[in-house]
């Protein structure tokens, strides 16, 4: 079987430019076979502000972008209304290739969860970004990037909205991520509930408590 992990791949020395060029090379799972490419954080490091989301999805993998299609769009504008719109923040994905199915007729590719090997494959980059950036506040946003950090146990429900400590990370100096961590949903799940208007208000809701961390 073959073996799932990033570690090889990892930079010995540098910061994020460095991560990132390394990143482009990544093979330590097979996600990167059928991805136009890596899709790697974006942001300076030093932000106060770090979110973390599960993948990729179709227009971040064409662009080589974080949250550029409309999961991103909708992200943007609720951070806008709780406040948080000034804030030059770091925003990153669990997972740093697409995972797709091809639908039966078109071009169109549809989204695929990845499977707990994949996320565990590509924890060591995000564990590095979150290393260099050491935010204030870390956003997880959704199961996977919650599961990512906080373990296999994390559910969105039980955690939404309340801030809790920054957890120790292998690979990390206990005590060198001094911040706090607030869960909420990932936007698109905002994107896919029957009553959208109340899902954005619940997300807008969560981003707020994380705007007083910051104020």
């Amino acid at each position: 079987m073959q073996e799932y992990d990033a570690t090889p791949y990892l930079p010995s020395r540098g910061g994020l430019p460095a991560l990132r060029r390394a990143a482009d090379g990544c093979q330590g799972c097979p996600l990167f076979r059928d991805a136009t490419q890596t899709v790697f954080g974006r942001g300076p490091a030093g932000a106060r502000l770090m979110l973390v989301g599960e993948q990729p999805g179709d227009q971040e993998d064409v662009q080589g972008e974080p949250f550029v299609g409309p999961a991103g769009r909708l992200l943007r504008k609720a951070l806008e209304e709780a406040g948080l719109g000034d804030e030059d923040a770091y925003v990153t994905n669990a997972v740093k290739h697409f995972k797709f199915t091809p639908a039966p007729h078109g071009k169109r590719r549809i989204h695929k969860a990845p499977s707990l090997r994949e996320m565990t494959a590509c924890r060591p980059w995000l564990v590095e970004e979150l290393r260099l950036v050491a935010p204030e506040l870390l956003v997880v946003l959704g199961a996977t990037a919650g599961r990512a950090l906080l373990g296999s146990s994390f559910r969105v429900g039980e955690r939404r909205g309340v801030l809790v400590p920054m957890p120790e990370l292998e690979g990390i100096e206990p005590g060198a991520l001094p911040g706090q961590v607030l869960a909420t949903v990932h936007p698109s799940a905002v994107l896919r509930a029957d009553d959208r208007d109340a899902a954005f208000s619940g997300l807008v809701a969560d981003l707020s408590v994380a705007a007083t961390v910051l104020e």
